[in-house]
């Protein structure tokens, strides 16, 4: 749960093979609690859906969408004649925009996001997964694709967040999902990028990721998922510290005494990635996992639907 090293121990053959048994058995985990979580996104996108509104938005198309009054700079041929003929007003028909936008969705699913404090009944994977899958069903129900970065092809079909819960069971054994960062893959200009997870190694890697994909036309969004007790050191006394992914271990004899300066490095490291991401023009979430999960899930909408954002043509 501690801030991460860019370096670590030389590991040996017995821990890489260990290692690797651990990645399986986690990947096995992970395909079993995939379905309970799937219901759990459902669930809450279900909720968020009911209290704001869709994205549609006015353009061609065949799809009505709906009538509004007309004015001067709408072209006469735009005219509804018969829904003008009940009214004493002239109306346009207007028709939804069916140009479908594109967003990639990735989640961190490396052995750090397993960490589950005694603060929260969640751990960081599994919230993680119920906000992507979440998410994306609310952008297939507003008529976007979806689609998993390096893992599927983007899909518009309502069926989309089983579809990815799928595919992330298929594949939860490849390497590409105990990365701590998405694929380096070319993505589409205009194209939409969420990505989710506790983004605390060193910030340097994942600013020059998500640089790359601005200069390519991508905008984007980080969600960065922590645990209550990666923000508040709730430990006293003697302590031992370890890390998931390179078997270093740390003990601290008092831990409290240390809480002043975890927290200065706490923030400075969050501070960075905010300030990083706001340059490039991507925005940066910070959610705990002992908060609802409807709340990141609302604020990511919200800035979706502002002008300009989101990736949008």
């Amino acid at each position: 749960m501690v801030l991460r090293d860019a370096t670590g121990p030389t590991t040996s053959p017995d821990q890489v093979r260990h290692s690797s048994l651990s990645q399986e058995v986690e990947a096995q985990a992970l395909a079993q609690r995939l379905p309970d979580l799937l219901i759990e996104s459902m669930r809450i996108a279900s909720t968020i859906s009911h209290g704001i509104h869709g994205r549609r938005r006015a353009g061609t198309g065949e799809t009505f969408w709906q009538f509004r009054q007309y004015e001067n700079t709408d072209a006469a041929a735009a005219i509804d004649w018969r829904r003008s003929a009940s009214s004493d007003h002239l109306y346009i028909r207007e028709r939804e925009w069916e140009a479908a936008h594109t967003f990639w969705l990735w989640a961190d699913l490396s052995a750090s996001m397993n960490f589950q404090s005694h603060l929260s009944s969640h751990s960081k994977r599994d919230r993680a997964l119920v906000l992507l899958l979440a998410i994306a069903g609310l952008l297939v129900k507003s008529g976007e694709r979806v689609g998993l970065i390096g893992l599927s092809n983007p899909t518009a079909s309502r069926d989309g967040p089983a579809h990815l819960a799928r595919v992330l069971a298929a594949n939860a054994h490849l390497p590409v999902c105990a990365e701590g960062l998405p694929p380096a893959v070319r993505l589409a200009r205009f194209s939409g990028v969420i990505m989710i997870g506790d983004f605390l190694d060193p910030p340097a890697e994942l600013v020059e990721r998500v640089r790359t994909l601005a200069a390519a036309g991508v905008a984007g969004h980080l969600v960065q998922v922590l645990d209550p007790a990666e923000e508040t050191l709730p430990y006293n006394g003697r302590a031992e510290f370890h890390s998931p992914e390179s078997h270093q271990r740390w003990i601290a004899d008092h831990v409290e005494s240390l809480r002043d300066k975890y927290f200065a490095k706490l923030a400075m490291h969050k501070a960075e990635i905010s300030e990083q991401m706001k340059r490039i023009g991507w925005s940066h979430l910070i959610h705990h996992t002992d908060r609802p999960a409807a709340e990141p899930l609302l604020q990511l909408i919200l800035r979706l639907q502002e002008p300009d954002t989101g990736g949008k043509p």
